[in-house]
């Protein structure tokens, strides 16, 4: 019922910045809780940054500071700012949104490497 495109990744440059786009297949007007997720081969996929249910946000303490989630619901789409990368931000990341059904759906996912 609903997709979940995720765009933006690459290869970068410690300190460097990119900003990761989650296109979504229906409107997200009422889509409260939705967010990025991260996963290393071989470990759990972890929060990164997210909107609540409750209308606030949640940042995993690694990213804050220098990863901002944001949204513009005309464009359906979701966006992670990523700023002064690290190499131990290198990961796959997932865009996700929780419907008031309850059921959850993920992106394919898009690879960041950042390079020391």
């Amino acid at each position: 019922q609903v997709q979940l495109v995720e765009s933006g990744g690459g290869l970068v440059q410690a300190v460097g910045s990119l900003r990761l786009s989650c296109a979504v297949s229906r409107s997200i007007f009422s889509i409260n809780a939705m967010g990025w997720y991260r996963q290393v081969s071989g470990k759990q996929r972890e929060l990164v940054a997210a909107f609540t249910s409750g209308g606030n946000t949640n940042y995993a303490d690694s990213v804050k500071g220098r990863f901002t989630i944001s949204r513009d619901d005309a464009k359906n789409t979701v966006y992670l700012q990523m700023n002064s990368l690290k190499p131990e931000d290198t990961a796959v990341y997932y865009c996700n949104v929780l419907l008031a059904t309850g059921v959850n759906y993920w992106g394919q996912g898009t690879q960041v490497t950042v390079s020391s």
